[in-house]
């Protein structure tokens, strides 16, 4: 019984360890992709700038 129990004890902490492990990694992952949201133009952002160089060569156009 005794063995048994020691058994399931082991396998439990490995259990265990491996749920940190994930953990971790998700915690990790979370952080990266949080980096890479901040740091991405947004597409509206480059629709306005595009926008603008268009009307900035039509105004150079019509004035030359």
């Amino acid at each position: 019984m005794a063995e048994g129990f020691a058994t399931v004890n082991g396998s439990l902490a490995l259990l265990a360890q491996r749920g940190d492990q994930t953990d971790k990694a998700i915690a990790d992952h979370e952080q990266r992709l949080d980096a890479l949201e901040r740091s991405r133009w947004p597409l509206p952002s480059i629709a306005a700038l595009v926008a603008l160089a268009g009307l900035a060569l039509s105004m150079w156009q019509f004035v030359s």
